[in-house]
């Protein structure tokens, strides 16, 4: 081995030692690798950020922005809502969830599909009265092996597509990886609602993490010229069952219809009174078409601005609300903020939402403008819950955004459109047209994930410069020399599996799918089903919480432990090279 090698195998032997153990995040540990191979003079000082305008960092940051616009302007509802229903055993939800989940991936980054579906999920095992653990790392695995169908469903993909272009001149396309990827997807989905979720185990003690999100009595208007005019109350309950709210009453003229409310016709200006989280609020108002309590100052604060954004905040014993409504502290007029909820536990709220007087311990559910939470928290006196993410959906833009992503995706498919240009085209149509707002755009961006790509990329351009991968791929060539294909390209992804399943599969991919070229140059073969193996392997990582995020995002909601996702993971594992490797021969011969 040459010094350069010797270097650089050594910052790779850390940067994974360190990732192991976990003490320090995986971007600092990243950035710190790339300075020191720059200070050691591996990776050439104008080469050092090349990785942050490479083309594969670029469409992960655009695609998480992408994800969040489907979010915002209610794509996810109009699956789920019709899709979802708790009154199902638990296979048929797992099998239902599972498709829902894999699809989603497939075209929108799937730590971002799986981020839309766990609230859904949680809530519908909540209902069902069973713990989240049963349906979460089935929900986990399928948008994982979703994302191998696509170029844009998973980081791996988009690198490794980079990778071909740098190395052979022309980059994978948008569907190529579906042969492989959907044959993978679909055994490993089947696996998972048929055997699968039979093999975790349940811990009673997970169902309790169900019961921290605050349920709030909050107020819908029913705007003029809604479609549900003219039904009885009780017809929306098929529509509430699905959202997951209850339908308490009703406001008339300012007050309560009591009595046969329930056959009451709905008039415009009735406002109904729900009983819900947050998330289940926003997707039943959005369904239905409803306004916020206070739907004049609404439509105001979406006219004025950047928008709006919904916070959570708790009534102190100081606050200048306490003993007090809404109304009457002039929070809509002096603020421009709207009430939307307000959570009591344990204790009934009969008045009109704002005419409400609050009490200390009170939780509200705020309608602030972009921007200004911290300030209207401190004007109320209150203390802000922890950020859960939540958004209000822009659920009159739904097609649009529908229309724009769609039509990046058939324009990147047959080559119309470079996929980075195509998908920043749709980031600036979202901003411009408000589905994501201005001042959102970059939180959007899992930055940890940009830095580790970015300094990656020229540590492993180095490593293959030095000759580094082509040494490991000699390695490989010369354990499996004489062995048949298939079996060549199983060592390859037995490898590049237990990889990812202790490493981020970012950095996996990184190194591996070089190795795959060059073993593949050393055979004298293509090297696509070489890429091709290194891709799903990569995307496997089932075996562990740490091996990919959406395992990371489940351990704590799940009740799990380490050593639970090893029992439907392995035999998941062993399946997706089972059925990859024939299909892998079939699909890019070599």
């Amino acid at each position: 081995m040459t010094q350069d090698q010797i270097i650089l195998f050594a910052l790779f032997g850390a940067v994974f030692g360190l990732l192991l153990w976990g003490r320090f995040r995986y971007d600092i540990v990243a950035f710190s690798a790339l300075l020191a191979g720059v200070t050691l003079g591996v990776v050439p000082s104008d080469q050092a950020f090349s990785g942050f305008g490479h083309p594969a960092t670029l469409v992960v940051a655009l695609v998480l922005v992408v994800s969040a616009g489907l979010v915002r302007s209610g794509a996810v509802f109009l699956i789920t809502r019709t899709l979802v229903d708790s009154a199902r055993s638990l296979g048929a939800h797992v099998a239902i969830m599972g498709a829902v989940g894999g699809i989603l991936s497939a075209f929108m980054n799937n730590v971002a599909a799986l981020a839309l579906l766990m609230p859904v999920d949680m809530q519908t095992a909540r209902k069902a009265g069973r713990s989240p653990g049963l349906s979460l790392m089935p929900l986990s695995f399928a948008t994982i092996l979703g994302g191998m169908v696509t170029l844009i469903g998973t980081p791996p993909n988009i690198i490794i597509a980079s990778i071909r272009e740098d190395s052979l001149g022309e980059p994978f396309r948008m569907f190529d990886f579906a042969p492989v990827g959907g044959v993978a997807a679909i055994a490993g989905l089947a696996f998972v609602a048929l055997i699968g979720w039979r093999l975790i185990p349940e811990r009673e003690d997970a169902a309790a993490a169900l019961e921290d999100v605050s349920q709030y009595i909050a107020e819908l208007t029913v705007p003029e010229d809604n479609k549900h005019t003219g039904k009885r109350l009780a017809e929306l309950d098929e529509e509430a069952e699905k959202a997951d709210v209850a339908i308490i009453g009703l406001i008339r003229d300012g007050r309560r219809v009591y009595g046969r409310g329930r056959n009451t016709n709905i008039k415009a200006g009735d406002a109904l009174v729900i009983d819900a989280t947050p998330d289940a609020l926003d997707e039943f108002r959005a369904a239905l078409g409803l306004s916020v309590a206070d739907a004049t100052r609404e439509e105001k604060l979406r006219a004025g601005g950047e928008g709006v954004e919904i916070i959570e905040v708790v009534v102190t014993e100081n606050s200048r609300l306490v003993g007090r409504t809404a109304q009457s502290v002039g929070l809509a007029w002096r603020q421009s903020t709207v009430l939307m909820g307000i959570s009591r536990q344990g204790k009934r709220i009969s008045e009109q939402i704002r005419k409400t007087q609050v009490m200390p311990g009170d939780i509200l559910l705020l309608l602030v403008p972009q921007g200004r939470a911290a300030d209207v928290t401190t004007w109320l006196g209150s203390l802000p819950l922890a950020e859960r993410g939540l958004a209000v959906t822009q659920d009159d833009k739904v097609w649009l955004a529908i229309g724009l992503f769609g039509g990046a995706v058939v324009a990147a498919s047959f080559g119309l459109l470079y996929l980075p240009i195509a998908l920043g085209l749709v980031v600036v149509a979202y901003v411009l047209s408000k589905i994501v707002p201005l001042s959102e755009l970059y939180t959007h961006i899992e930055w940890p994930v940009v830095v580790l790509l970015g300094s990656m990329i020229p540590l492993g351009a180095a490593l293959e410069t030095s000759g580094g991968t082509e040494l490991i791929a000699g390695t490989l060539v010369s354990l499996t020399e004489g062995l048949p294909a298939w079996a060549v390209l199983t060592v390859l992804m037995v490898v590049t599996m237990t990889l990812s399943d202790v490493l981020n599969n970012t950095a996996t991919t990184i190194v591996a799918a070089p190795v795959g070229i060059q073993m593949a140059q050393s055979l004298g073969v293509s090297p696509d089903p070489f890429l091709m193996a290194v891709a799903v392997a990569a995307s496997s990582a089932f075996l562990t919480p740490i091996g990919h995020k959406n395992n990371t995002l489940i351990l704590g909601p799940g009740g799990y432990r380490f050593g639970d996702y090893w029992r439907m993971g392995l035999p998941l594992e062993v399946l997706v090279i089972a059925v990859s490797i024939p299909a892998i021969l079939v699909f890019w011969p070599l």
